[in-house]
């Protein structure tokens, strides 16, 4: 499955979709289209083309991708089509493309024509709806840093490990073994992955004691709960990512006492809040509250160091008090400088992981759904 630009997959959409029309309806395809002219044009696969080094002419064979699909969809959705057209699964797939690919507008003269979509004006869906490809449904693009960016899935492989001590030494008393391969699209955030792992290590009787991960896959919940199920997590915590944090000037949500049975928030200048209210916020209980700062001189203001900010009066957001549920949590965020040669255990699944995605593509599965989902668990049983 190769990757895609928007350009040809808009224009890939269009040729898987005739040819599996070729094959389940030549009859009614043929009234439909000019078929010379269509396999002429979609012939070979898009992706083989060298595509135009002009942007003029690049805009107009994507306006042509965009008129072939629209025609295509309007006489799979006419009223007078058979309604199983509309269930084949390359034809629905052109229509989502052509969705999240195009627009229609009317220009001056009142006629109606198709446009490409730009991300920063008519908007492009979010990616963990948009297609990447017509021949994989599931596939998405995904991205870890700055530098790596693949599309297909994600894969989270577990796996035995050695003790602390024999990392540290460099002493294998015996060979890892795979414990469970996780597959998820791509752009499910690791941590949605850690609850379903440790739960399908337990039913099959192999609950760690320990859990070693990379700093993607905890968070509070998560250590306490695994806590209380008899499994500690060793993993650093994602450090304080906010604004405050990244330009150090201003007050992040370390800096503020908070007190809760009196329901108040003190700040750094002894400001207390006003009020207190619960809220939810993506699911998760928030409690912001009704803090007033004053104005803050030097260049350590609040929370932001710009004057328009600090006339916003932005609330702070806490998260309920859990009580024990924050005691692992705090232990763990001391982790990273105490526990450096436990965390080398990890290295056995962050070795293979690198090693089998260009050996046999992990990531990028070569087969369709369902199949597709097959790869991985075979990919990690490779040698």
């Amino acid at each position: 499955m190769r990757d895609l630009n928007r350009l040809e997959l808009a224009g890939e959409s269009v040729r898987s979709a005739l040819e599996a029309l070729a094959l389940a309806a030549p009859p009614w395809l043929a009234e439909q289209v000019d078929v010379a002219e269509f396999a002429h044009r979609y012939g070979p696969r898009v992706d083989g083309w060298r595509m135009p080094s002009s942007q003029t002419k690049r805009d107009r064979l994507a306006q042509v991708f965009g008129q072939d699909a629209l025609a295509l969809c309007r006489a799979a959705w006419a009223p007078d089509a058979p309604a199983w057209i509309r269930e084949i699964e390359t034809v629905r797939a052109l229509r989502q493309v052509l969705v999240q690919t195009y627009y229609l507008s009317t220009d001056t003269r009142g006629r109606e024509v198709i446009k490409k979509r730009g991300a920063d004006d008519e908007g492009v869906p979010p990616g963990q709806l948009r297609l990447a490809s017509p021949y994989d449904l599931d596939a998405r693009w995904a991205a870890k840093g700055e530098d790596l960016f693949w599309m297909g899935y994600k894969v989270h492989l577990t796996e035995t490990c050695d003790t602390p001590t024999e990392a540290e030494a460099g002493v294998r008393a015996a060979p890892n073994l795979i414990t469970d391969v996780c597959t998820t699209d791509a752009t499910v955030p690791d941590v949605k992955a850690t609850a379903p792992v440790q739960q399908r290590l337990a039913e099959h009787g192999i609950k760690p004691a320990e859990h070693y991960l990379d700093s993607g896959y905890p968070s509070a919940d998560l250590i306490a709960a695994a806590l209380e199920q008899g499994t500690r997590m060793v993993t650093p915590v994602l450090l304080d990512h906010s604004a405050q944090a990244k330009a150090a000037t201003g007050f992040d949500k370390s800096a503020f006492t908070i007190y809760w049975k009196a329901r108040q928030v003190r700040c750094p200048a002894g400001q207390s809040s006003a009020h207190w209210n619960p809220v939810k916020q993506h699911g998760d209980s928030k409690m912001p509250d009704g803090y007033h700062p004053p104005p803050f001189p030097g260049p350590h203001t609040h929370p932001r160091a710009a004057p328009a900010a600090r006339r916003m009066h932005p609330a702070p957001h806490v998260r309920p008090r859990e009580g024990p549920r924050r005691q692992p949590l705090q232990r763990s965020r001391r982790l990273p400088g105490q526990a450096r040669p436990a965390l080398r255990a990890r290295s056995g699944p962050q070795r293979r992981a690198p090693s089998t995605r260009p050996a046999v593509g992990i990531r990028r599965p070569r087969r369709i759904p369902p199949s597709s989902r097959l790869t991985p668990p075979l990919a990690a049983r490779t040698p």
